[in-house]
């Protein structure tokens, strides 16, 4: 009997602050155009001084759980994408549980960072799968602008805050659920981008990033279609992580598909790493674009390397 991993609701929360491309240019050598040019984006969102990742993960949770008409006590397993944790131990994923009210179960977090998702995506598939767990809150969350150094306008314009959420449940006899993961690391991009945990700036060679990024993701689509036995003209939806719209651009062109297929949310919500992908999601569902049965393709490219793509069924 199959069992497979089913997205029964979706949720997101972003920080009430937004900082314009403007409203940087003002502090920074730099414009709106010379960043949209480069990058796609317009705006981020920006945690306020109390609000930590912990807080924005568990709206971003509830609003999932409210979708799946579900409560924190349904729930057996917590696993958190950050790379921005509350404190550097204990995991942020127990702090969540607690403040969910869920005293039963686990709780975990996974730090590949803006493959993160992609990483805990395919983690809580495998433990729902195995009978480990019935269902899974997955979570990426992130307060990227404490990492940021705001004078480096290189990196400054590039992140955001956010949080994404999904409930998944095991089921079988579906037609629905995640269909397959690829995941791969390559530790030769260490040191391409890094932040250290003594120094405040995230340290960046954005050009082998790209050129990395491009190739590797290219490689992970492919393979993941195949292994699924998925062609290209099947998928319905590309759910990317928003890192830059060029790299985004690439790989929907290598499927053949067109701007319409593509969800786009990095204009007005920036590189918000783990959190992008589930940002993504929960937009296209709410709008209504993605829908039961849809199938989508999500992949992600973070430093490390680390990277990844996931096929689902909604």
């Amino acid at each position: 009997m199959t069992v497979r991993s089913v997205i029964l609701g979706t949720g997101s929360y972003l920080p009430t602050k937004v900082v314009t491309n403007n409203d940087l240019s003002e502090s920074l050598e730099t414009s709106h155009d010379w960043i949209v040019e480069r990058t796609g984006i317009c705006a981020r969102h920006i945690a306020a001084p109390d609000e930590h990742t912990s807080d924005i993960a568990v709206k971003a949770a509830q609003r999932a759980l409210i979708a799946a008409g579900l409560t924190p006590q349904d729930v057996d397993m917590i696993v958190l994408a950050t790379a921005t944790p509350d404190h550097v131990f204990p995991a942020t994923a127990v702090r969540v549980q607690a403040k969910l009210g869920m005293t039963h179960g686990f709780a975990f977090d996974q730090s590949a960072v803006c493959s993160g998702f992609i990483f805990a995506l395919a983690t809580a598939d495998m433990y729902l799968k195995q009978g480990m767990a019935k269902t899974a809150l997955v979570i990426g969350a992130e307060t990227m602008s404490r990492l940021v150094d705001w004078t480096d306008r290189s990196t400054a314009v590039l992140f955001g805050d956010g949080a994404g959420a999904v409930v998944l449940q095991a089921q079988s006899q579906t037609d629905r659920g995640i269909l397959g993961n690829l995941l791969r690391t390559d530790g030769v991009g260490y040191e391409q981008m890094y932040v250290r945990k003594d120094t405040p700036g995230i340290h960046m060679n954005g050009r082998e990033i790209f050129r990395n990024a491009v190739h590797r993701l290219d490689e992970a689509v492919g393979e993941i279609l195949e292994r699924c036995n998925v062609t290209q003209d099947q998928i319905d939806w590309l759910v990317p992580h928003q890192a830059n719209k060029r790299i985004i651009d690439a790989t929907a062109k290598r499927l053949g598909l067109p701007e319409s297929k593509v969800i786009h949310t990095g204009a007005v919500q920036a590189n918000t790493s783990a959190a992008s992908i589930p940002l993504a999601l929960d937009a296209a569902v709410k709008d209504g674009r993605i829908k039961q049965g849809d199938l989508i393709l999500c992949e992600a490219f973070a430093a490390g390397y680390a990277w990844g793509s996931t096929l689902i069924r909604m």
